[in-house]
């Protein structure tokens, strides 16, 4: 078991373990609030927030593809962001949390909701479209948290030299992309990712200038402590 453990996590330096108790943390508090929060406004009285634009945004299926691939791109950038001097790591990170919390509050005093494009036919685009609806029902919309996380990606390296010039292009090319992705196979309305991008830059940005980044630092700097403590007994 721990050689497994040695083989999958891989956990051969600090850098490592900050990577996996952050993708961790971001993991835990999304579903706290995404998954969470519906345990609450259940029942609860659903704000449609759709206006006469989202009709004129044509309906892109095939584009469901760039709704699960943003999975496997977070969880590179997100590594790429965690091999960062540790004050930008943990802004970044800090940032995502505190997007999050704030999406808690919404979900529950606002609850939102959307009408979807109903499946008609059992093609392999179709099955895939009542997966999605099976794991992604139409709440929890407002604010947008795939923009959230697309555009924070961007945030994060938009202004670092130390970052190749074409991936920095690349990260916001798949923000805009994300944005309208959500708009294009009707997950989101426009309202929820005009939202979800202020919002996150108003995190990062109140982040770098307050108390939280400190004490998010400090809460990183004890659970790495106490993780990697329990690890090299374990494996001592």
């Amino acid at each position: 078991m721990i050689k497994l453990i040695k083989k999958i996590f891989r956990l051969k330096s600090e850098s490592d373990f900050y990577f996996w108790l952050s993708g961790a943390l971001m993991l835990l508090t999304n579903q706290l609030v995404y998954s969470g929060t519906r345990l609450i406004n259940h029942g609860l009285f659903h704000h449609n927030m759709t206006i006469p634009m989202d009709a004129r945004i044509p309906y892109t299926p095939w584009m469901i593809v760039f709704y699960f691939g943003c999975f496997i791109y977070w969880f590179i950038h997100y590594w790429i962001m965690s091999r960062l001097p540790r004050e930008d790591s943990d802004r970044f990170f800090c940032s995502n949390v505190m997007a999050k919390l704030i999406c808690l509050l919404f979900f529950i005093f606002l609850p939102t909701t959307m009408s979807r494009p109903p499946i008609t036919s059992d093609t392999p685009l179709s099955l895939i479209y009542r997966f999605l609806y099976w794991i992604d029902p139409a709440d929890n919309l407002f604010p947008s948290m795939h923009c959230i996380f697309s555009w924070l990606c961007w945030i994060g390296v938009r202004r670092r030299k130390d970052i190749p010039a074409w991936y920095r292009w690349l990260t916001l090319i798949l923000g805009i992309g994300t944005c309208y992705m959500t708009l294009a196979i009707r997950q989101h309305v426009l309202v929820d990712t005009i939202s979800g991008v202020l919002l996150i830059e108003i995190c990062y940005w109140y982040c770098g200038r307050s108390f939280l980044l400190r004490r998010y630092s400090e809460f990183m700097d004890n659970l790495m402590a106490r993780t990697m403590t329990w690890y090299h007994n374990l494996t001592a």
